[in-house]
C-alpha cells in the first residue's frame, strides 16, 4: 500500500514503504519509480531523432543495457551513469557532425570538434569520479618515522589510507615543522648519557 503525502498544498504523491528494486541495475535506486524515470531522462537526452520510434527505441535500448552493465550499486552511481553515457553519446554525435560537413566548412567543423573535446572531458572527469565513489580512488600514504640512537636506529612505517582526497597534490608531500638535525663526526651522540652542558 503506497503512503499518500501532499507537499506544500501542491501535489499529492504516494511512495511505496516496502520498494521492490526489480529495476536497481538500471538507475541504482531501490524505487522502480526513480530508475524509471532516470532511465526515460536519459534516452530522452539521446542526440537521435525521438520522433523516429525505431531509431529512438534502438538508441534507447542499447544505451540503458550499457548503463545495466556498469551496475550502479546505489543513486549516485545511476546519475553518474547517466550522466557519462549522455557526454558519451554528445562527443560521438559532435565527431558525426565534424565529419559530415563539406571541407570548406572549416571554421565551423573546428567548433563541432572543439564540442566533442569537451563533452569527452566531461566523460572522463565522470568516469573517475564514479571510480572514486567506488572506493577505487583511494591513495595510499607510506610514513616513514625514524628514531635515532647513538648505536642504532629504528624505522617504523605507518599507512594511511585517504579516500577523501584521491588526487589531491597536498597530500603527495609530507611536511615536517622541524627537520631532523643531521649527525656529524663531531656532534655528541643523542642519549645514552650524554649530558646537556
Amino acid at each position: 500500500m503506497r503512503k499518500k503525502k501532499r507537499i506544500k498544498n501542491q501535489r499529492e504523491i504516494s511512495i511505496d514503504p516496502s520498494p521492490k528494486g526489480d529495476l536497481k541495475a538500471l538507475g541504482g535506486g531501490q524505487y522502480d519509480d526513480w530508475n524509471n524515470w532516470l532511465a526515460s531522462r536519459t534516452a530522452a537526452a539521446l542526440p537521435v531523432n525521438q520522433k523516429d520510434e525505431a531509431s529512438a527505441t534502438a538508441a534507447a535500448t542499447a544505451v540503458l543495457s550499457g548503463m545495466i552493465d556498469l551496475k550502479p550499486a546505489d543513486t549516485i552511481e545511476g546519475i553518474i551513469i547517466s550522466q557519462l553515457v549522455s557526454a558519451h553519446e554528445a562527443s560521438l554525435e559532435m565527431r558525426r557532425r565534424a565529419w559530415a560537413l563539406p571541407s570548406e566548412h572549416f571554421e565551423a567543423r573546428i567548433k563541432y570538434l572543439t564540442l566533442a573535446d569537451k563533452a569527452t572531458r566531461t566523460a572522463l572527469m565522470l568516469t573517475e569520479r564514479l571510480d572514486h565513489h567506488r572506493g577505487r580512488g583511494q591513495q595510499q600514504i607510506t610514513v616513514k618515522h625514524v628514531t635515532v640512537n647513538a648505536d642504532q636506529a629504528v624505522v617504523t612505517d605507518q599507512l594511511v589510507i585517504d579516500k577523501s582526497h584521491s588526487n589531491s597534490p597536498a597530500l603527495l608531500t609530507v611536511m615536517v615543522e622541524k627537520p631532523m638535525r643531521l649527525i656529524t663526526e663531531k656532534s655528541e651522540p643523542v642519549g645514552r648519557g650524554s649530558e646537556e652542558k
